[in-house]
């Protein structure tokens, strides 16, 4: 523990630590709301929801490789807090002059906007990194940034629950806002500041450039780095298949948990609170523990003992369908998959040239939400014929598989030491 308080000590990073955190918190608040006002709307239509799901992904793949171009080209702390107040104030919308509207289109529109600025501020959270710490801090460093989304995912959707509950999707609009407001506030009295001048014509002028250069070949400068950088590349694919291990079990764990706890919503809650405290738990001993160790190697493991235990959680509340069990099953799933995003983040500030980050970390958003898009529908469309443990057993063994495959098959590989 004295390792992250001694980087905590580092000014600059535990303003963008603390933001994110709130920022985060802020998020898990947005989807609370945006659920209790589409329930209010129109009860139990998942149509809605799915509605407001797609406009949320759909930035990934449109607006993520424009964003990564940019974002090489700008201020990445300039870039993070004005995407905070760009959001702030398009969600304030909502409550201020959208709640009531008879048509949701406007609030979609919106949902959609604030998602694509997000596009910008990710990638520059991602890539702002490796300015604010040593080299050899960026393990720990990327162990706390991981940790902002387990702490949010430990605390956020218990809590915003709770506070849509008490007072109204409106009020969570309100304080999902203002958490945009805190975290653009701490970012903007980072002291590191990069040589770039942003100011209004010098952005027209990178603007054009880019236009006159073609945008394309800007994403295809970052899409073909990502090819020739062969540990870049090698990471690409196991965060696809991770992403698409998620997306495969996303909906049918869900209709799981609710059919075997006989539950819809407290039970499936309590557990992502549950693996949210894997995660965290994880995050912070591998952060502690694993400079000695390949990154690869660790992710293969991570890989092999997720799948098991995905199998082991899919058999187990089947047999003995009692929460604490099923919450014990959810923390030691958390446990096991932590270290895989660590890692790989790691390994791309390791390998990648500082003006390329950008570009990549947007490819690697495409890459992510590819696998976990597609195979999200191709499992939905799976539980119609198969029952969801078979379809969660499979994806376990797959994913062991694919671990237990690259952990052999890599072993004596000198590039991934």
């Amino acid at each position: 523990m004295a390792k992250f308080a001694q980087i905590l000590k580092n000014r600059d990073f535990f303003l963008l630590w603390v933001g994110q955190i709130i920022s985060q918190l802020g998020d898990r608040l947005d989807q609370m709301a945006l659920i209790g006002f589409v329930y209010s709307r129109a009860p139990g239509s998942t149509m809605e929801i799915a509605k407001i799901l797609s406009f949320t992904i759909i930035p990934v793949f449109i607006i993520g490789p424009i964003a990564g171009a940019y974002v090489d080209r700008w201020d990445r702390r300039r870039t993070m807090y004005g995407c905070d107040l760009i959001r702030a104030l398009l969600v304030l919308l909502i409550p201020l002059f959208l709640f009531y509207s008879k048509h949701l289109g406007a609030i979609y529109l919106i949902i959609f906007v604030v998602f694509s600025v997000s596009r910008f501020f990710v990638p520059a959270k991602l890539a702002i990194i490796p300015d604010l710490v040593k080299k050899n801090d960026l393990l720990i460093a990327n162990s706390l940034v991981n940790t902002t989304g387990m702490v949010a995912a430990v605390l956020g959707f218990g809590i915003s629950g709770l506070i849509v509950e008490w007072l109204g999707a409106r009020s969570g609009f309100y304080l999902d806002a203002l958490s945009f407001f805190i975290s653009g506030s701490l970012i903007f009295l980072i002291a590191k500041k990069s040589s770039v001048v942003m100011t209004f014509k010098s952005v027209s002028k990178e603007v054009a450039e880019v236009i006159q250069k073609s945008l394309f070949q800007e994403v295809k400068e970052g899409v073909l780095y990502c090819l020739k950088e062969k540990k870049v590349k090698f990471t690409a694919l196991i965060l696809f298949a991770l992403w698409a291990a998620l997306g495969s079990v996303y909906v049918v764990s869900i209709v799981f948990v609710q059919k075997t706890l006989h539950s819809a919503t407290k039970d499936l809650g309590l557990l992502i609170m549950f693996l949210g405290i894997g995660l965290f738990t994880g995050s912070l001993v591998y952060g502690r523990f694993g400079q000695r160790l390949s990154h690869y190697k660790i992710i293969f493991v991570s890989l092999i003992l997720s799948g098991i235990m995905l199998i082991v959680f899919a058999f187990g509340i089947n047999k003995y369908p009692y929460l604490p069990v099923a919450a014990a099953l959810s923390f030691i799933l958390g446990l096991s998959i932590a270290p895989i995003m660590i890692a790989t983040n790691t390994i791309i500030h390791n390998v990648s040239a500082n003006h390329m980050m950008g570009k990549i970390f947007s490819s690697l958003e495409i890459v992510m939400h590819l696998g976990f898009i597609l195979f999200m529908f191709i499992t939905s469309l799976l539980a119609i014929r198969f029952a969801p443990i078979a379809i969660l057993t499979s994806a376990g063994a797959i994913i062991t598989v694919l671990g237990a495959i690259n952990l052999i098959a890599n072993r004596k590989t000198p590039w991934l030491d």
